[in-house]
């Protein structure tokens, strides 16, 4: 049985750059920016924003972003006080609109692209850099244009009150997530940080009780060091965590907002269908893992440890429940389904303008609808066509992410067909006589041939194809 970490070395680490290059082609992928864009981009950059009008100074807020330590396109920026009877959280995001003229060069290719696609070689931006990492980005020390939302909360961690218009704002402190993380195991955290776990925490709290569903599942990574390339399985750090819950919190405030004026578009997700939750349950009770019947779906998920075999299969399957997500528009009244299931709450995108399109759709609503005014007919025209190109963009973005992850395994695996390893079975199609496994080193997840496959357990694997152009890896039972 192999037990070394499998990594690719740097020689071989030029085929895999090789197949991120054919991927991006094979899925017609933009290379750059046509020159009409970048050159309104490097104009925009060039204007400067005045305080005034509808547009109020903030720059006093000792803002900060945290962000993965290379990241430069900054949407977010956080200041939280404490005030008597709760919290008043601050939260600047990104004015893209402030940048993007509606129908100009840039707005018709932030339509064509959708969202930003992530590559361990390279980035894909929504935007020019020239903005998305440059003049729109709340980067430290620069006063930066920003939509500022306020929104109170009570004790407990409840919202009572919000506002979002435009400000300006300067970011004090560009923080990596694993400095905070450190900082916070260590002792030495700031006032800000400690008051970031606190709201976080319990706004953990109150997701539970709304019956939210957060599935404790590894993301599995790319991972790139000085000595070549390797899968890994990555859980989230509690500070990427507490951080989540600002833009959720955010998320969920706007649309509440759109919701009471009528119009808006949301992130919705219908609920779970009751053929899946009971054959969840059966797969719980011939796993043997504890499943009372006045447990929630929600309060079981939390239960589960992605460590035991049992629970990782189970874990993989409860990925069904959350399959559905789209994007919702309405003009006059409220849709029928306004709901997103896993967040047991009405939910929007508006915290991530640099990165994904909707955003400036809803956040720009909600700026008109908080300053009681008609909402841009630019955002009334597009409303309609943006959940049909978000599911575009959204589909197109997994399509390159699976890729990318099927090449790496393919490369790393490739020197060791024949090779036994040790896996956990996480599905199985007993019609089609297959399933899936998933291995801890190298952090890979393929298809295993096979009847009788025993479903949560764990196994020896043989590995029997690993083809890099084909993009396939392949195991059957030892």
């Amino acid at each position: 049985m192999l037990r070394r970490q499998i990594r690719l070395a740097a020689a071989d680490g030029a085929d895999v750059r090789a197949g991120f290059v054919r991927i991006r082609a094979e899925l017609d992928l933009p290379n750059g920016f046509p020159a009409p864009v970048a050159e309104a981009a490097h104009r925009v950059a060039a204007e400067s924003f005045a305080v005034g009008g509808e547009r109020i100074d903030r720059t006093d807020l000792p803002f900060a972003t945290i962000d993965p330590v290379d990241s430069r396109d900054l949407d977010q920026a956080l200041h939280i006080e404490r005030r008597r009877g709760g919290y008043r959280v601050h939260y600047a995001i990104a004015d893209v609109a402030a940048f993007v003229a509606p129908g100009g060069p840039l707005d018709q290719e932030a339509h064509r692209r959708g969202v930003t696609l992530y590559a361990p070689d390279r980035r894909i931006p929504l935007h020019p850099e020239t903005l998305c990492e440059g003049a729109a980005s709340l980067l430290p020390g620069a006063d930066r244009p920003a939509l500022l939302w306020t929104m109170d909360l009570d004790s407990v961690g409840e919202g009572v009150a919000v506002e979002v218009r435009r400000a300006m704002v300067r970011s004090r402190a560009k923080l990596g997530y694993h400095e905070v993380q450190r900082s916070i195991d260590g002792g030495t955290a700031s006032e800000q940080i400690l008051l970031l776990r606190e709201v976080g925490r319990l706004r953990e709290d109150r997701e539970h009780d709304r019956g939210g569903v957060d599935l404790p599942t590894p993301e599995q990574e790319v991972v790139q060091d000085g000595s070549g390339w390797t899968l890994k399985f990555r859980a989230p750090l509690a500070i990427e965590r507490w951080n989540a819950q600002m833009s959720l919190m955010c998320g969920m405030a706007a649309a509440h907002l759109m919701l009471h004026g009528e119009i808006g578009v949301l992130r919705t997700l219908p609920p779970a269908d009751p053929r899946d939750l009971a054959r969840l349950r059966r797969s719980a009770q011939a796993l043997s893992v504890p499943w009372p019947e006045d447990t929630s779906y929600a309060a079981f998920i939390r239960t589960l440890d992605p460590t035991r075999p049992s629970h990782a299969a189970l874990l993989a399957g409860s990925t069904v429940m959350l399959r559905g997500a789209g994007y919702t528009a309405f003009d006059g009244g409220v849709p029928d389904q306004p709901f997103h299931a896993a967040l047991a709450s009405e939910y929007a995108h508006v915290t991530a303008p640099l990165r994904r399109l909707v955003d400036r759709y809803a956040a720009e609503t909600c700026v008109a609808l908080c300053a009681d005014r008609e909402v841009p007919e630019w955002v009334r025209l597009a409303l309609n066509a943006v959940p049909k190109e978000m599911s575009e963009a959204d589909r197109r973005a997994h399509q390159y992410e699976r890729a990318i992850v099927n090449l790496v395994e393919a490369a790393l695996l490739q020197g060791h067909v024949g090779a036994q390893f040790t896996g956990v079975v996480t599905e199985v199609d007993e019609r089609a006589a297959k399933g899936t496994v998933q291995l801890q080193d190298p952090a890979v997840e393929a298809s295993i041939a096979g009847k009788d496959l025993p479903l949560g357990e764990r196994v020896q694997l043989r590995l029997v194809e690993a083809d890099v152009q084909r993009r396939k890896v392949r195991f059957e039972l030892a």
